[in-house]
């Protein structure tokens, strides 16, 4: 991504980043963070050999998106992370002299290979770096960049990022792009060899000229794009997912993504789908299928605070948790956080089912600010069920998660209401919302995990992720909940999660 950002003037470069960052009341302690400065886009996701790769867009020397390395860390179950030297590094010539940018891991015939976006002025080509058998040591292909150039004859908008992929006999490869005046696209081409590319043509291309300004908006660009199949081939229901996050001039939007067929060259839809309804607070994510079979993603967290801010607490960027992706019944994506995070969870708050008949009721038995929450609701038509979480005790700072029904019954609605989730009038606290699927008998199953700044919540195999600053955050901690109209309380389990670092600053360059 290109959400390039000048140093704040005056700030000490890498002084005391991790140091800072550990301080920071607003620091996730379960999601994954680098250990001080930058982080963005998850890249190189992989399950190889056992161990669990995430490597990560990375600036060790600020809290600023400048000259990107490739940070790298590996986990044994997707929920305890190692930090690993970090993978690539800026050339001082060549062609990503100016930053490593996003890219993906594949496995040629044995040898762990990156493909990643190198940057020179404005320049953005794909490159390749080999790896040493535990993935910890690469080097760069002297023959970067391996395409030298867009294709000809298009006005992109921008050309970076990437998705490789083995098919038969030869590589395929997907490169984001956008036709100016046209939209987003991805541009395909094919190698035998990862170094010699053949360019194909657009696999499917946007139309920005509508919808600009929804949440479903296809931008002037895709970023980070991601093919994957949810299905046997040979079963008739399999369905293919093209997941993207909308760009248009420097402004990163939303992550969306089309169910439909890849078949030879081409994509064909089905349906447009917004992939978190957080928008850019689930943005640029990558997937890949484990050894278990299961698909697995990661997005980047944004913040919702200034650069300043950010360059003072000497760190930026949270990773999301990871995700298995499923086929819904409805046809789209059902997301849920890998069942690996439980093993954070300690001391158990039951609260008794039973209807809701107050508006809100606090819930002392349930505090902090590191909660993982598991509801189930049942909504009449008409009715809304609210749950508040890091709430002051005078109430002057809370965020509330809402979900509704509607009056004839059909549908539903996940809402979260950030207007009073800070105090500071600099931070963003703009309210989220999106469809929620119900059936008949208006079951919501409901859980919202709390980490300090990250917010994740899922309803109903839908995702809703955002970020919030409380100013009194050591008292933001309270519980509650409450309905209007006829809400039954099925089910609420709350824990207390534990962190998943050790409590000391990390190495910055490990």
């Amino acid at each position: 991504m290109t959400h390039d950002l000048t140093l704040p003037s005056g700030t000490p470069i890498a002084e005391g980043l991790a140091e800072r960052a550990l301080r920071d009341p607003h620091r996730p302690r379960f999601h994954f963070t680098s250990p001080g400065g930058w982080l963005n886009d998850p890249n190189g996701l992989s399950h190889w050999n056992g161990v669990y790769h995430l490597f990560y867009q990375y600036n060790p020397l600020a809290a600023a998106h400048h000259r990107i390395h490739w940070g790298h860390a590996t986990s044994p179950d997707l929920v305890h992370w190692t930090d690993e030297p970090v993978a690539l590094v800026p050339g001082t010539t060549g062609p990503d002299r100016d930053g490593c940018w996003s890219g993906v891991l594949v496995d040629d015939g044995g040898v762990p290979t990156l493909v990643y976006s190198g940057r020179h002025g404005e320049h953005e080509l794909p490159c390749v770096a080999r790896g040493s058998a535990d993935l910890r040591y690469w080097t760069k292909d002297p023959a970067n960049p391996v395409i030298t150039a867009p294709p000809e004859g298009i006005d992109i908008t921008a050309f970076r990022d990437h998705c490789v992929w083995r098919e038969g006999e030869v590589w395929r490869q997907l490169v984001g792009s956008g036709i100016r005046g046209v939209g987003g696209t991805a541009f395909l081409y094919e190698s035998d060899d990862l170094r010699s590319w053949r360019y194909v043509g657009p696999l499917l291309t946007g139309d920005a000229s509508q919808n600009q300004g929804d949440l479903d908006w296809t931008g002037t660009m895709w970023e980070c794009v991601d093919l994957f199949r949810l299905g046997e081939d040979e079963e008739a229901d399999s369905t293919d997912a093209l997941v993207f996050s909308a760009w248009d001039e420097g402004t990163t939007h939303h992550p969306l993504y089309w169910t439909g067929r890849y078949q030879g060259d081409t994509f064909t839809p089905t349906a447009l789908h917004r992939l978190d309804y957080g928008g850019r607070y689930f943005y640029a994510p990558q997937s890949t299928r484990d050894e278990h079979g299961r698909r697995i993603m990661f997005g980047w967290l944004q913040e919702g605070r200034t650069d300043e801010a950010n360059a003072q607490a000497g760190w930026c960027g949270v990773m999301s948790l990871p995700r298995v992706v499923t086929l819904a019944t409805d046809g789209g994506l059902h997301q849920a956080p890998a069942p690996e995070l439980t093993e954070l969870r300690r001391e158990r708050v039951e609260v008794s089912p039973g209807r809701l008949t107050d508006p809100y009721t606090p819930l002392p038995a349930v505090r902090g600010d590191q909660l993982d929450i598991e509801t189930t609701l049942r909504l009449a038509p008409g009715a809304t069920a609210r749950l508040v979480v890091r709430e002051t005790p005078d109430g002057a700072e809370r965020t509330v998660v809402e979900v509704s029904r509607a009056q004839d019954g059909t549908g539903g609605t996940l809402r979260l209401r950030r207007e009073t989730s800070s105090l500071d009038p600099t931070v963003d606290t703009e309210p989220r919302h999106g469809a929620l699927p119900l059936d008949p008998d208006g079951r919501v199953d409901l859980r919202v995990l709390v980490d300090h700044s990250a917010l994740e919540i899922f309803a109903n195999g839908r995702a809703l992720t955002a970020r919030i600053y409380p100013t009194r955050p050591d008292e933001a901690v309270g519980v509650g909940i409450g309905a209007d109209g006829d809400v039954a309380l099925e089910r609420f389990d709350a824990w207390q999660m534990t962190s998943a670092f050790t409590d000391v600053p990390r190495p910055l360059w490990p």
